[in-house]
């Protein structure tokens, strides 16, 4: 083996890994629906969990990632210890696919059909149909199954490099003696968990491991130690990913440390018995790439049967290991972790705004209260609240930009711009809660009062706007298009009702039934509650553009204005419910 030969291999890993990588964020991306429903789905049954693991992680090919995956979820709060180390078992086994496609590249046969069956046969049509996925269509989802084709072609084509720049060390005796050498236990295992946390993929490093097998040199004798150390070696990506996490997170991590911790060391104990008291000639014998890929799953199956059993034993573990701290523990809002899964994290994006929302809608209703009677304990309510909503749109923004500058599908792109803009008007809701308590307080010091007729024609608009924000709250919460499709309507009345209520109040100026100075407060308050519903009425219209498919919202609603008869019949309806005596 010379120079050259080296080179090809080091050209072959770095296609066989950037091929991998790839392949595994196409397929992400193209799951990331499915990702969501196996989330929603997930309950503390053990099965469930286990089954949700080996899926995902079969889907994206990575059990580092699903682990890492995992670990975000615990931190976030979308997912109990409990089910996460059921996922956590599953995932193990679902890595093992990778071994089995690879294991097609040892085919050999002199049947057409099962030729035919070796990626070297059908790779390059793959290349081509993936070529053409991803240049020539538009459509986002086509252009995923092109990359997962082209990843996996790359993958598949790297794999064959570095097995051809490797079959000549099959008459080096070094490399042979090597091989002896990692016979012994305890150095393969060792070898095995390095090679692993090196590259931070057991499917990589397993995919290594066969592309060395075509040699002849490795025994089974040596490679099954080896298989048992990658199950730790690819527990580092999960330890590191729970740095900085919160203390279940860690426990997460920890759960699956120990599981192929324990799972190796008594699986490894029966293997030395075994090769010890019987001495099985098949451990001498060359392993192939089949043989590899059967004690990979072999091996993670075993581990799982043993210990799923005692799945609450791990968990009492990692308790004990990771103590709580004293104190409360607060919950991150946004984790980093699930910026790896787009649109898990796009899922999160939405239950923290929607908690950005109950809080903005809560504080301009408090807010209606204290124009109704003003309190220290209702003002300092109303302005934490308007703090937290600024502290919500910082944190969303930011992330929402981050996410939206990953690979993710048009779909999710498009709900990234929505939430975007709600957020803002969410904000902005709070902001005018904060104006109208102003306007509470300065009647409270001033001890002004509205004359009888206006309070009446406050409560009425008090009224429409306390609806508007119910509906359109309700909208966004529940995606309810119905819900939004009625915002509209009414923050039209909300428009006529100020402007009517202006009017009203110029005439009681004129009689001088009003003071100047309660004027000033008059028309601060039309303004914020006519605003209010402005930024309800865009809420509600992101809602209709998401369902149309439409981002441009003052085209839709003047759309819906102009040719609806719906909306005539609902203004009218309003109109009629929210009428000045």
């Amino acid at each position: 083996m010379d120079i050259f030969d080296v080179l090809t291999m080091a050209g072959g890993l770095s296609l066989f890994l950037f091929g991998m990588s790839i392949m595994g964020q196409a397929l992400e991306r193209r799951a990331g629906e499915k990702l969501r429903s196996l989330l929603g789905k997930l309950t503390t049954n053990k099965l469930a969990g286990l089954l949700t693991g080996l899926v995902i992680t079969a889907a994206i090919q990575s059990s580092s990632a699903a682990t890492v995956m995992v670990v975000g979820f615990v931190n976030s709060g979308l997912m109990t210890l409990e089910q996460a180390t059921h996922v956590i078992m599953g995932a193990n086994v679902g890595t093992t696919v990778t071994a089995w496609i690879l294991s097609l590249a040892g085919i050999d046969s002199g049947n057409l059909f099962v030729e035919l069956l070796k990626p070297s046969s059908f790779t390059p049509v793959l290349a081509l149909v993936g070529i053409v996925f991803y240049m020539f269509c538009k459509d986002d989802k086509k252009n995923d199954e092109g990359m997962i084709l082209l990843g996996f072609a790359t993958l598949m084509f790297g794999m064959e490099t570095m097995s051809g720049a490797v079959s000549g060390l099959r008459d080096v005796p070094a490399f042979r003696e090597l091989f002896v050498m990692f016979q012994t236990p305890v150095l393969g295992v060792l070898a095995g968990a390095l090679l692993t946390a090196i590259i931070q993929s057991s499917s990589a490093s397993v995919g290594i491991l066969q592309a060395l097998a075509v040699t002849g040199q490795v025994s089974y004798g040596a490679a099954v130690p080896i298989i048992m150390g990658q199950n730790i070696g690819t527990c580092v990506t999960a330890m590191f990913s729970a740095i900085g996490a919160n203390k279940n997170a860690k426990r997460a991590a920890t759960v699956h440390l120990f599981f192929n911790i324990i799972g190796t060391a008594v699986w490894l104990s029966v293997f030395c018995l075994v090769r010890v008291l019987l001495a099985p000639a098949f451990l001498d014998q060359p392993a192939s790439l089949l043989g590899i890929a059967v004690a990979h799953s072999v091996f993670n199956v075993l581990c799982t049967i043993l210990l799923l059993p005692a799945s609450d034993l791990l968990e009492k573990l990692a308790d004990r290991m990771i103590l709580e701290a004293k104190g409360s523990e607060a919950r991150p809002e946004l984790d980093e972790r699930l910026l790896a899964t787009p649109p898990i994290a796009l899922k999160r994006c939405r239950e923290v705004t929607a908690d950005m929302a109950r809080i903005s809608v809560r504080a301009l209703k408090d807010s209606l209260l204290a124009l109704r009677g003003y309190t220290p304990e209702l003002a300092a309510s109303i302005r934490e609240k308007e703090e937290q909503t600024d502290r919500y749109e910082d944190m969303l923004g930011t992330y929402l930009v981050r996410l939206s500058a990953k690979q993710i599908s048009g779909a999710d792109n498009a709900e990234a711009a929505m939430l975007l803009k709600d957020i803002g008007d969410f904000e902005r809701i709070a902001d005018h809660a904060v104006n109208l308590l102003r306007s509470a307080k300065e009647l409270a010091k001033k001890k002004m009062v509205f004359t009888g007729p206006a309070m009446s024609e406050l409560e009425v608009l008090f009224a429409a706007v306390d609806e508007v924000l119910d509906l359109s709250l309700t909208a966004f919460l529940e995606n309810d298009l119905g819900a939004a499709l009625k915002v509209e309507p009414l923050e039209q009345v909300i428009d006529k009702l100020k402007e009517q209520m202006r009017t009203r109040h110029i005439l009681r100026l004129q009689q001088g039934a009003c003071t100047i100075d309660a004027g000033f407060i008059w028309a601060d308050l039309l303004t914020d509650l006519e605003r209010t519903s402005d930024h309800c009425s865009n809420i509600s219209g992101s809602i209709i553009d998401m369902a149309q498919h439409n981002m441009n919202t003052h085209q839709a609603l003047r759309s819906m204005k102009n040719d609806s008869g719906d909306f005539r019949q609902r203004f009218e309806a309003y109109t009629a419910k929210y009428a000045l005596l």
